[in-house]
């Protein structure tokens, strides 16, 4: 993963663009089967990312409320012109991170994935490759996560915990 940010992404119709002005915490490849019905494919690559390292620079994305799994459902953001997905909030980290499709950045060779997850539902066909972690389900990030990300993380839950208790 490079450290050269910030990246830029955005729709397919470039009505919405956006800027990730970090590097993300860690990136998902999400082979669960709701994943797979959302986008149409086999996967979803997914950076994940603190929210406020995303900014939009052009056009009004919107957000759709779509069910989950776990049925605490999931925020997907799109562009109102074509739909295309850009960033979900999923109900567990909620608007604190944004899950960041990789394939709508303008590189999105830039990131491959960390960790390959749920690969107990992954299409027989799809090989995964030698030397980057395969969980049947979810993980532990702990385990996982580089220790500066898990800083980030647990700074941003930190600094969210104290706006929450001043408001």
């Amino acid at each position: 993963m490079s450290d050269d940010y910030p990246v830029d992404g955005g729709c397919t119709c470039r009505n919405v663009r956006y800027r990730m002005t970090t590097r993300p915490l860690f990136v998902h490849c999400c082979h669960c089967r709701w994943c797979q019905r959302e986008t149409g494919s086999a996967f979803v690559l997914n950076a994940l990312i603190e929210s406020d390292r995303v900014v939009v620079l052009q056009g009004n994305p919107v957000t759709v409320d779509t069910p989950s799994n776990s049925g605490r459902g999931q925020r997907i953001v799109r562009c109102p012109d074509c739909q295309v997905a850009l960033w979900s909030h999923y109900a567990g980290a909620g608007d604190l991170f944004k899950f960041v499709r990789v394939g709508t950045l303008d590189d999105p060779d830039r990131l491959p994935p960390d960790i390959h997850i749920f690969t107990l539902s992954k299409q027989p066909w799809v090989i995964l490759p030698a030397g980057t972690p395969a969980m049947p389900e979810y993980y532990d990030s702990k385990r996982y996560w580089p220790a500066e990300s898990l800083v980030r993380r647990d700074a941003a839950r930190a600094a969210a915990a104290e706006r929450s208790r001043r408001d």
